[in-house]
């Protein structure tokens, strides 16, 4: 299994560091990991669609359309996308087409980045949640316009805004791709909260990856 993590844009999400966790949990899974931190990494079109997994780390920023072409042809080729907070549902503002494909686009995070909140398993025995329970985390709380497609795997609730139920985590497809998204992560440290932050993440890497082989 081969994936490509692409990491950059504001170091305020931590980027490298973040991707770092990411790289050695998909390692520790089987799989041969590329990292680059250029979005030159995504010119080569037949080459991604080598791929399994394409893990994108790059918060804001702007993208080429020579470079985001073929994202979008590989991952509707099969190749699964993951990624987590802004480094995937906040990059490339201007691309609607890459909201597109990934499910969702960061709104806001009312209260900053330091609220406690709750978040919800939606169903505990779904092949990516089986066996994770609710639990508690302290960072920024992503506000977010969804896709009505996605399948929804974790929410939180607002409570300074109607109580409205936001989703956290979803799956959906792009394509013949599997797209698999988390608001969780925005830095390092986030997962050292609570070790179903990162098992979420790598469920859904995993899940989106093997995407890839049912497509061909």
């Amino acid at each position: 299994m081969k994936a490509l993590i692409v990491r950059g844009g504001w170091d305020g999400h931590e980027p490298l560091q973040v991707s770092d966790i990411l790289a050695k949990s998909l390692r520790e899974n089987g799989f041969e990991v590329e990292i680059s931190e250029t979005l030159d990494a995504f010119l080569d079109v037949e080459k991604l669609k080598g791929l399994d997994l394409i893990v994108p780390e790059w918060t804001m920023g702007a993208i080429k359309q020579e470079q985001l072409k073929p994202v979008l042809e590989a991952v509707q080729s099969g190749v699964g996308i993951a990624g987590l907070h802004g480094g995937m549902c906040d990059a490339f503002r201007q691309e609607t087409e890459w909201q597109f494909m990934c499910g969702g686009q960061w709104v806001a995070h009312p209260g900053g980045g330091g609220i406690t909140y709750d978040v919800h398993i939606v169903d505990p025995n779904h092949p990516l949640t089986k066996g994770m329970h609710d639990f508690r985390v302290t960072s920024e709380q992503y506000y977010m316009h969804v896709d009505p497609i996605n399948e929804v795997l974790a929410t939180t609730v607002f409570p300074d805004h109607g109580n409205v139920v936001m989703p956290v985590a979803w799956t959906k497809t792009y394509g013949k791709g599997r797209v698999f998204y988390s608001s969780l992560g925005h830095v390092a440290q986030v997962f050292e909260q609570d070790p179903q932050i990162l098992t979420l993440m790598t469920n859904g890497m995993l899940w989106a990856a093997k995407g890839r082989k049912l497509a061909k």
